[in-house]
Parts: C-alpha cells; sequence; structure tokens
C-alpha cells in the first residue's frame, strides 16, 4: 500500500479529475451510443439529440468511473496497470470524488430527462447503477462470472442512443446491446490473463486467477464463437445488407485467430494482443454498421428471412 506521507502529491488538476472518467473508455462507449442514435433512423439525428443526447450519457458513464475509482482505491494501489490513479496516488481525496462523480452523474440525469425522453434517463440510471454499484460493489469481489453478469451495464449505450432519438426500445437496439454483451467476456478476460498476477495480489476472483489461464482460454475461443453468430443476427434480421455481412464475418474470424493463438501460447503478450484487437474489432463493427446502413440497406433494402 502506498505511503502519501512518504511521496510528494500534487494538487488535484483537471487531468485528474478527466482520469476519474475513465476516458477511453467512455469514448467507446459514446462511439457506439451515437452509431446507435444513427442506426435508428433513415435521416439525420436531430443535432439538439445527437450533442445533448451523447453529453448525457456521457457524463453519467463518467460519474459510474468516478465511482468505480472510489470503491476501488485500494485495489488500484496493489496493481501496476493501476496504481497512478488520482484516487490511488492521493491527488484526488475521496471526498473530492464523491462531489465529483455527484455532480457529473446528477448532470447527466438532469440533461436527458430534460432534453432528451424520460426513458433514456431511466435506463441509463439503471445502467450506472449497474456498473457503479452492482458490479464494482459487488460482482467484482463476488464471483469469476462478474463480467458476464455485470457485463450488461457497460452493453447499454447502443440502446440508450437509440432511444434517444425514438424514444421506444426495438429490437434492432437490443440486437446491438446482445453483440456488446458477448463481446465484453472475451475482451476483458483476455486482459485478465495478461494481468492475472496484479488480480490474484489484489484478491480479486478473475476466471484466470479462480480457474485458471487455460481454463480462461477456451472460454474466450467459446465466446469469440458466441460472438461471431450474433454478430450475423443484424443481417439475417435485416437490419444490415451484405457489407455488414462481410465485415462482421471477417473481424469475427481475426477474433477467433487471436483466441486460438491465446489458447495455444504459454505466457507471452497474446492476451495484451487479444485485448487490443478487441477494441480494434468493436470500433470496427459498429463503424461498418454506419456504413452499410446509409450506404446498402437504406438506398438497397434487402430482407434476409
Amino acid at each position: 500500500m502506498n505511503s502519501q506521507s512518504d511521496v510528494n502529491i500534487d494538487p488535484a488538476g483537471w487531468r485528474d479529475y478527466l482520469e476519474l472518467c475513465k476516458p477511453n473508455v467512455v469514448a467507446l462507449m459514446i462511439l457506439t451510443s451515437l452509431i446507435g442514435m444513427l442506426l435508428a433512423t433513415d435521416q439525420m439525428v436531430p443535432l439538439d439529440v445527437l450533442l445533448l443526447g451523447n453529453l448525457g450519457i456521457a457524463l453519467s458513464a463518467g460519474s459510474a468511473a468516478a465511482v468505480n475509482h472510489i470503491v476501488d482505491q485500494h485495489v488500484d494501489e496493489l496493481m501496476a496497470r493501476t496504481a497512478n490513479r488520482p484516487i490511488a496516488r492521493g491527488r484526488v481525496t475521496v471526498r473530492q470524488a464523491i462531489r465529483f462523480a455527484t455532480a457529473t452523474g446528477v448532470s447527466g440525469l438532469f440533461i436527458l430527462i430534460i432534453f432528451i425522453n424520460p426513458l433514456t434517463a431511466w435506463l441509463t440510471l439503471g445502467s450506472l447503477v449497474g456498473y457503479a454499484f452492482i458490479y464494482t460493489m459487488y460482482l467484482k469481489r463476488a464471483t469469476p462470472q462478474n463480467i458476464v453478469i455485470g457485463g450488461i451495464a457497460g452493453a447499454a449505450p447502443p440502446l440508450l442512443g437509440w432511444t434517444a432519438v425514438t424514444g421506444e426500445i426495438h429490437h434492432d437496439a437490443l440486437l446491438l446491446v446482445l453483440i456488446i454483451f458477448a463481446w465484453t467476456p472475451p475482451h476483458f478476460w483476455a486482459l485478465a490473463v495478461h494481468r492475472k498476477d496484479e488480480y490474484a495480489k489484489a484478491d480479486i476472483p478473475m476466471l484466470p486467477v479462480t480457474h485458471g489461464e487455460k481454463y480462461t482460454k477456451i472460454h474466450i475461443l467459446l465466446y469469440t464463437l458466441i460472438l461471431l453468430v450474433v454478430s450475423v443476427m443484424p443481417f439475417l434480421t435485416g437490419m444490415l445488407g451484405w457489407l455488414y455481412l462481410v465485415g462482421a464475418l471477417s473481424l469475427g474470424i481475426g477474433f477467433i485467430f487471436y483466441s486460438l493463438v491465446m489458447l495455444c501460447s504459454e505466457g507471452g503478450d497474446s492476451g495484451m494482443k487479444t485485448f487490443n484487437y478487441s477494441i480494434v474489432y468493436l470500433i470496427s463493427l459498429f463503424c461498418i454498421m454506419l456504413l452499410d446502413h446509409y450506404v446498402i440497406t437504406v438506398s438497397y433494402p434487402f430482407q434476409f428471412i
């Protein structure tokens, strides 16, 4: 555990508060939220919905991330990946972080309920509570299936974007949620394999800690196979067209390749390579969705079934 009296602690700056929001994670969430908005309509999304909707979702996601920093401060101190986080290093106090998380969360929900619609606000609140409290405070320390069960909270952004535009839950939006839900376990377990010793040191029951690396690698491969099947569903339902199908299959085969490399390798950096590819996979898949929607599906509608 770090002794804050033995080091020089600089006062908190705006970068520390930005780091509390996990900006890289939130940016990925907002990308999927934005594409969820654009897929919800054949026309351009109204500018106020585009800007205020994503702002409200981003502030709420940043609030949930800040709560994660607060709850995990002592765990963060034990892990090399997180040891320099603002609260773990003492640059931001717990009281400051609580005020920040409250302000950003309330602001985000206020924007959504006043300027967007109540459904999006309630769904966002559910996602915030699911990640910040149910996952971070309980599931993360309770079961090696924490990522699987808690993954639904992180899978919500495209649905939030969709409801911000339409005001209703649609089965196509739920397919987007299902894709991210299936993507989350292999994405995070790949990192967990690479950081297994750190999770063990912090007493976090991640799957490679409780069941071993080989068991986890097999499950990563199984989930990438499931993800390949799930990712094809938007084509099968007629939501998206052939361009998306080609992209989903190509990206999915790439993910399976990385999973197989992980399974067949001992040690090395295959875990981080798979983790990094999983991020490229999700960004590319959603961008292909958008391209297909406006270039192929809207112009040349095609129903497979």
